[in-house]
């Protein structure tokens, strides 16, 4: 039995979801005390709820501790079975979490298997469904996967509503992957989805966008969706390299104003394309759990943060890996760093 503290590092319910994920591929069961002890409100909500309930179906796990609120869990795994999933998150809480703590399990399974779940799909502290479907599913599938994810519907906090799809078919091996350039710039667009809310709040941020990336009107994109869809604002800044896809979003919220949703993501943006690193800080952390898998890999990135070293310090606690992160010295780049997974 693996004893984890989910106070570690960040903690925050990555600590639960990378622990989920490993226990069913390993077999490996846990206990896990303090869950999300360093956010506003500790113990399991309700999206954190799910992913457990999730992986427990999916495994056919015994748990105790699954219930809103429970600070304290043990999850001891069966083994993995392909089927068709379908989840209800009941709130806004996020999907794309959710899904990831699945979608590597079962690539593990004995078959093909279908996961539906209805929540949220574009949410604060989580990544929005446009960066799985481009930014992430490509590089795992590039690694040997085979995993398809969908946006059937969008859901915005606070009323959810939204509902994502993947499909995966299980995978022999996972492929190691170097990931040090982002390759030459193919394309670069902004997209200012909306629902609910007027048009002219996605116009005042692609104008932003436009005039501070220098971009044109054939990369300024507005995506207006049916009103029930929302109330919701997505701003997101797509850069397609030859190596990668990044993704950049930033959500808009009430009493904050446009052009500051629009200065936030192109931040997040111009910090990454001048670092010339491979990826950005939220696919730094989720890549290395599948290069974990792999027994290896590397990549660059413009930044590492301590939701990603926390992530690195459990990955290890299942997997007989080591993960490093150093300032990229032999480039002469102190705003760029190279993580790297090795066996130990």
């Amino acid at each position: 039995m693996i004893e984890l503290d989910g106070a570690t590092g960040e903690g925050g319910g990555q600590i639960l979801r990378t622990s989920l994920t490993l226990a069913m591929i390993t077999g490996q069961p846990f206990r896990m005390t303090n869950i999300r002890a360093n956010r506003p409100k500790p113990g399991l909500m309700r999206q954190h709820l799910v992913a457990v309930q999730g992986a427990a179906q999916v495994s056919n796990a015994v748990v105790s501790g699954a219930e809103l609120g429970s600070t304290a869990l043990t999850f001891s795994p069966r083994g993995i079975k392909a089927g068709e999933y379908q989840f209800a998150i009941g709130t806004a809480g996020s999907c794309t979490l959710v899904l990831q703590t699945v979608v590597l399990a079962l690539l593990y399974a004995d078959g093909p298997s279908t996961v539906r779940i209805s929540g949220g799909t574009h949410n604060g502290m989580a990544p929005p469904a446009h960066f799985l479907t481009r930014a992430y599913v490509p590089l795992l599938n590039k690694m040997g996967a085979s995993v398809d994810i969908e946006l059937v519907r969008a859901g915005f906090y606070p009323a959810g509503g939204g509902i994502m799809q993947a499909r995966i078919r299980p995978c022999a091996a996972l492929r190691q992957l170097s990931l040090l350039e982002p390759g030459a710039r193919v394309a670069g667009f902004a997209e200012a989805i909306f629902a609910g809310i007027p048009m002219d709040v996605a116009a005042r941020e692609l104008q932003v966008i436009g005039k501070g990336m220098g971009w044109n009107e054939s990369q300024l994109l507005i995506r207006g969706l049916p009103g029930e869809q929302g109330p919701g604002n997505a701003l997101m800044i797509t850069l397609e390299s030859e190596n990668v896809t990044e993704v950049f979003t930033a959500l808009g919220e009430k009493m904050v104003r446009a052009e500051t949703v629009a200065k936030n993501v192109m931040d997040e943006a111009r910090r990454y394309i001048a670092s010339g690193a491979a990826v950005g800080e939220h696919l730094a952390d989720q890549l290395m759990l599948p290069m974990a898998l792999a027994g290896g890999g590397e990549f660059s990135a413009d930044t590492v943060s301590q939701h990603a070293i926390t992530n690195a310090e459990v990955i290890a606690r299942f997997l007989p890996v080591a993960i490093t992160f150093d300032v990229d010295r032999q480039a002469g780049r102190s705003d760029r760093h190279l993580v790297k997974v090795c066996p130990r």
